[in-house]
């Protein structure tokens, strides 16, 4: 009897340390500039001018999440042309965000960091579609 409650008080002693473990949080700018200084190999120089880069892209990203955010908890679907739209900026500030970095890299680097951004896609991709195949 001694042994199986050791063996339960164990047990869940792991599930409970494992469930408090969380992934990461949320990326900040100085996460983001510390892997792409190793991912990138890049110079202080360019790290202070992607730093102001990040930051302003982590802003719009969370304004945009709180926009979605406040959308869903108002029990609102946008229409057609909000998401166009939405689509829209997000891909001109994607664009713009690009342009700056392939200013501040040289050529090498700049194709590593599209390399990287492609592989970052496809498995954004890809996630999205195993979160799909687990609902069904």
């Amino acid at each position: 009897m001694k042994k199986i409650v050791t063996i339960l008080v164990v047990i869940f002693a792991f599930t409970f340390t494992a469930q408090a473990q969380k992934k990461g949080g949320a990326p900040s700018a100085e996460k983001m500039l510390k892997r792409m200084t190793k991912d990138l190999s890049l110079t202080e120089a360019q790290q202070s001018e992607i730093k102001p880069l990040l930051t302003a892209q982590l802003a719009d990203r969370k304004a945009a999440m709180e926009k979605r955010k406040a959308i869903k908890e108002s029990g609102q679907k946008p229409s057609k042309e909000e998401r166009q739209l939405d689509r829209k900026d997000r891909i001109a500030k994607e664009t713009t965000f690009n342009t700056e970095m392939a200013k501040i890299l040289n050529k090498e680097q700049l194709e590593k960091f599209e390399a990287l951004a492609k592989e970052r896609k496809e498995n954004a991709k890809n996630k999205g579609k195993k979160k799909k195949i687990k609902k069904e």
